[in-house]
């Protein structure tokens, strides 16, 4: 996925929730939270099989 594609589908999404109501602030810190999920979700995959943040802590709720 190039630049110009992402860019445009998160300006889909963003009219999408102002569309339904939301304001500016809320529907960028939705959109924030969405893209911080991607992140994750491909850096646990190969080539970077990180660990996910849920997995970096293991010595219980001492963390």
């Amino acid at each position: 996925m190039n630049a110009n594609t992402l860019v445009q589908k998160l300006w889909n999404y963003c009219n999408v929730l102002r569309d339904d109501g939301m304001s500016y602030g809320d529907y960028v810190e939705q959109l924030t939270y969405r893209l911080f999920l991607k992140m994750a979700d491909e850096r646990s995959r190969p080539p970077y099989r990180q660990p996910t943040p849920s997995r970096l802590c293991t010595r219980g709720p001492s963390c």
